[in-house]
């Protein structure tokens, strides 16, 4: 963020932002409130590349994220935001690498980070997994700044965390299961009906999918839900031939929670099978399978992220920490955002 680019956002000149910053001349309380809600909004201090310049160097920020196919997708909108963050601070004099890896493969995890470390990068952005866990000690070991996104693992200690409080996000799965399902949960005779719901775990061994899946199966158990959960950790899983096998050992089963970015295939499945009865589907992750799905009325409410902003957010603050030199939240929670058939819109 530069003068030039507070001006035009204000749309004002150059000297004006220049009397508010230096609170010199006249400015209209209107012009001076517009122009400091910009410069609180970007963190803006003057003249970062003076500064850079005086040190006679540039920065250097590494991003460490799972391939961009994997995941139903998800990985791709993160790297948009990502990408997005490295323009913002690229004329300011830091080059971000973004380095993707198959999440399924430690010997390829580790080889990149051992990669990515040996170019001594400035800071490091990470977002976490269980595989991504073992292998953080290295960068603390060689005093680098890293900052998380999308999860955590709080024992950790990373500079700064950027996600959804994932608990509140399973614990609003259950709220939805349960809005959707108001007819099927309905009190008969004065008892609730034992119609159970499936919680599909994947990827268990993380913190955020634990955190997800224990808010679900909170909401269930206050509100007398019967819940069966079934945990599985490879991409390849989820198939058609386990859904039906899922239907046939708990007759009655009438919603779904998947607790990643893999809802679509449970809905295809359903949808392949010509299933006659509705099942209530609520899943993470706003990806194009999920999308499409939803807008045809086979999965019932996504709660979406942010991952672009997430990106752009962790690209941003590791930049206000090691250039700028400022203090920054050591966690940022991102909203809860939730979709529906209805509120979807074709440019998203």
């Amino acid at each position: 963020m530069t003068v030039k680019e507070i001006a035009e956002l204000a749309g004002v000149s150059i000297g004006t932002v220049d009397r508010v910053l230096y609170q010199r001349g006249r400015v209209s309380t209107a012009t001076r409130a517009k122009v400091q809600e910009i410069i609180e909004t970007y963190q803006f201090t003057p003249n970062p590349i003076a500064r850079r310049l005086k040190r006679n160097r540039s920065y250097r920020f590494c991003a460490l994220i799972p391939r961009r196919d994997q995941d139903a997708g998800y990985w791709e909108q993160a790297i948009v935001g990502l990408k997005t963050g490295a323009g913002e601070v690229c004329p300011l004099g830091v080059e971000t690498e973004i380095i993707e890896y198959d999440r399924y493969n430690m010997e390829e995890i580790f080889a990149k980070m051992e990669a990515a470390l040996a170019k001594e990068p400035d800071g490091v952005i990470l977002a976490p997994n269980i595989r991504i866990k073992r292998l953080v000690p290295k960068i603390r070991e060689k005093q680098m700044p890293y900052i998380f996104f999308d999860s955590d693992f709080p024992e950790l200690k990373p500079l700064c965390t950027i996600s959804q409080d994932p608990s509140r996000g399973g614990y609003l799965a259950g709220r939805l299961m349960s809005l959707f399902g108001r007819s099927a949960f309905a009190a008969e005779d004065g008892k609730q009906r034992e119609k159970p719901v499936a919680v599909l775990d994947a990827h268990c061994e993380d913190y955020h999918i634990v955190r997800r899946r224990d808010g679900f199966l909170r909401y269930a158990e206050e509100h007398a839900i019967p819940v069966v959960v079934k945990e599985y950790s490879e991409e390849g899983e989820l198939t058609e031939k386990e859904i039906m096998a899922l239907l046939e050992r708990h007759c009655g089963l009438i919603g779904f929670f998947v607790t990643n970015s893999l809802a679509h295939r449970v809905a295809q499945a359903l949808k392949d099978l010509g299933a006659s009865e509705k099942r209530i589907i609520i899943g993470y992750d706003l990806t194009s399978n999920n999308k499409q799905l939803l807008k045809e009325g086979f999965i019932d409410a996504i709660i979406s992220q942010r991952p672009e902003e997430q990106g752009r957010q962790a690209v941003i603050n590791l930049y206000r920490y090691i250039v700028l030199e400022q203090n920054v939240e050591s966690k940022i929670e991102m909203p809860l955002d939730v979709y529906i058939k209805e509120n979807i819109m074709e440019t998203r």
